[in-house]
Parts: C-alpha cells; structure tokens; sequence
C-alpha cells in the first residue's frame, strides 16, 4: 500500500511561505483552538489527529534551522534530521505544554491559555478552578557506568524542587487575611470586549487568570504559595536502559496548588562511554589481541565481559579482523526480552622482535612454503664480534 503523501506544511497552518514567527505562532493558536478534541466531543479521533498534523507543521515552521532545510528540500530535507516530530502517543496536553510551557498535563493550564477560561465557561466557579492546577514538571540529568545500565542500578538524588509555603499552606495570603475576588474580571479571571461582531476573551491582566488576588501576600514565599526545598529521592535505573533515555517519575515534581497533584520528574540518562566496551543496540563490541600462533594454530583465550571474564575458542586459521560471537553476553532487553550478543573483533598481534630462534623458525616454515623472504642480514655489531674472535 504506497504511503500518504505528506500535506505541504504551510498549507497546514494556512499561511505563507514568507510567513513571520508571530504570524505562525498566531495560526497555529488558531487551528489549536479549532482542532482541539474537546472542542469536538463528536469527533475526537479525528480532531486529534488533525490537531497532531497542525503540531508537526508548527514544530518544524517554528524552528529557523528545520524551516530553512524544509523550505529548499521538502519533507525529505527534515526526515531523519531531527525534522517534525511524531506526536503519535502523546497526549493533546503534553504538546501544547512542549510549545506554549506552563504546567504539563493540566487541564487549566495550557487550556486556559489557548481558550481564555478553564475549558468549561464563565461564572466565579471559573476562577476557582483555574487556581486548582497541577505542579509544574522537573528535569533531572543522570550519568551512570555501562555496568551499571547492565545490571540496573538504584540511585539517590538531590532534587530541588517547589513545595507549599509552611506558612501560608500554598494561598500566598499573610496569615490571617486570604485571597479575595478579582474586582478588574469579577471572578472571572478573563475579560471580554467587543469589536464589531467578534467578542475577545482574553487573561485578566490583573489577577493574571486567576480569578483571585492576593492584596496582602506571605512574606516567607513573598506570596507565591511555594518555597523552594532540596530532597533527596531514589531511583531504580532498569537493566539495560540506553544512553540518553527519559524516565518518566509520576509525581515527583513541584507541588500543585489547593490539593492538586505534583508534577512529574523527567530523568534523563546519560551513560558513559566505556573503556573497551561499545554499545550497539543490546550487542556489545569488544577488540582483543591474539598472538599470531595462536590466530594459526587455534586456542582459547579469556576475555572480559559485562558480567565477568569469560573463554573464547579461537578458531585455527582466524584472521585478523575476523568478529567472533558470544551469545547471550550483550546487554539485556530494557523490556524483558532476552539479551544482546558480545562480539569479539580479532585482532593478530604480530611481535616487532623476535629471538634468534622464533627467527630461524619461522623462516623454516617460509622455506617450506617456498615463501620468499627478505634475506638474513646479520648486524655491524654481530660481523664486529666475529671478526675479534677470529684475531
């Protein structure tokens, strides 16, 4: 089945090719707010799919280096080169959180945002709501060994992180008062104003969508509602995770307002390169060193692996260069299925010095395989010694 052509991504967000970053940014808020699954309850699988299309066009139309690549070579200048994302599995939410920031995942966040007023209408209710948000996400960076991403590893972190002022409980109020109404919005925490036959909604400017103000704010928090505080977590690295993988804690990030959960803690893990091991997928690469006997005549030598030394069978014959296997020493499956291959690269160790009689030898052997050889030549020291012997 030949594959869908690809929409031109202007054509996506409905606008030019000499398009500004505001105007792109403005289109795609547009098409956001058209788009948006739950603006179309009736068709949600739809809207959404559509909603992800509009997402990848803004996501490479929004960046000067992908825009450049798209705009000289198409799709295929930006495919595989870090180009538009694949927004397949992630949620409507989460997108709009990656473009607009504010709290990831709530749904009075990015929502309010993009529609002026909590997803659901007006009324006092509205400004309440809006106070109710999930905490904001935390990034964390982690380095650990490749032993240590082969057998898992449980790590303790100092993460900083926002939680609820001890003593104003998250309202930002001084002790003894709390927030009070918006007059500007009313409650609301959004303002409307005609013009012409469109009515603009638009954030409060004063309560900046909250619906409440804080006229006397907590001085230990100067009114945010949060101070920040170190704490010191644990965390189970899984066997076999890859370089530059994001692990997702539920939970683990800042603390939401009035009751609302934490955020979530991304861990992004880094592991290091290894002195003699390389990683390719679940397989790990190994270069070792054989005499050149042994690579002739067959043998076996030790070697080391992720799990400890282990013999390999050196075939007679092997040359230099020739990859070897170990099966089932690579790296486990971060899912469970199985583990990679150890291959041994072979390398032939040739000796630069040789003794009189490796020499003689070895040319015993060319003799017998009528090779022919650089001649004998013995040193001016050697012919000096003879020649004081003979005297």
């Amino acid at each position: 089945m030949p594959t869908q052509k690809k929409s031109d991504f202007y054509d996506v967000l409905g606008v030019k090719r000499d398009a500004g970053a505001d105007e792109i940014k403005s289109a795609f808020r547009t098409l956001a707010k058209k788009w948006h699954p739950d603006r179309n309850p009736d068709n949600k699988a739809a809207s959404e799919e559509k909603f992800k299309e509009i997402a990848e066009a803004y996501s490479v139309l929004s960046d000067d280096d992908k825009r450049q690549r798209y705009d000289q070579y198409g799709h295929a200048g930006i495919s595989g080169m870090g180009g538009g994302q694949d927004f397949h599995g992630v949620s409507v939410e989460d997108i709009l959180s990656q473009f607009f920031g504010g709290r990831a995942g709530g749904s009075s966040s990015i929502f309010d945002d993009l529609f002026g007023g909590g997803g659901g209408g007006g009324g006092a209710g509205a400004g309440v709501e809006r106070g109710v948000e999930q905490g904001e996400s935390r990034r964390f960076d982690l380095s650990i060994d490749m032993e240590q991403a082969f057998t898992g590893v449980a790590k303790t972190i100092e993460l900083e992180r926002d939680e609820l002022c001890e003593t104003c409980k998250g309202s930002g109020a001084k002790a003894g008062t709390k927030p009070v109404s918006c007059s500007y919005c009313k409650g609301q925490g959004s303002v409307t104003r005609s013009q012409g036959f469109f009515v603009m909604r638009t954030v409060c400017p004063r309560c900046q969508g909250g619906g409440m103000v804080i006229e006397a704010p907590c001085e230990p928090c100067h009114g945010s509602g949060f101070q920040s505080k170190t704490v010191r977590l644990e965390i189970k690295i899984p066997a076999g995770i890859e370089d530059n993988t994001r692990i997702r804690v539920p939970g683990q990030g800042d603390s939401g307002r009035s009751g609302a959960p934490r955020g979530d803690l991304y861990l992004f893990v880094r592991v290091k390169e290894h002195d003699i091991f390389v990683r390719k997928d679940n397989h790990v690469l190994l270069s070792i060193p054989v005499p050149f006997t042994m690579a002739v005549l067959g043998g076996e030598v030790e070697v080391p692996t992720l799990q400890g030394p282990a013999r390999l069978r050196i075939p007679a014959g092997t040359p230099s260069g020739k990859m070897l296997k170990m099966s089932g020493l690579g790296m486990p499956d971060v899912h469970g299925y199985g583990k990679g291959d150890q291959q041994v690269r072979i390398t032939v160790d040739v000796p630069k010095k040789l003794t009189e009689q490796q020499e003689e030898l070895l040319r015993q052997l060319a003799a017998l395989e009528k090779t022919a050889v650089q001649p004998h030549k013995r040193s001016l020291l050697s012919k000096l010694k003879d020649l004081f012997v003979e005297e």
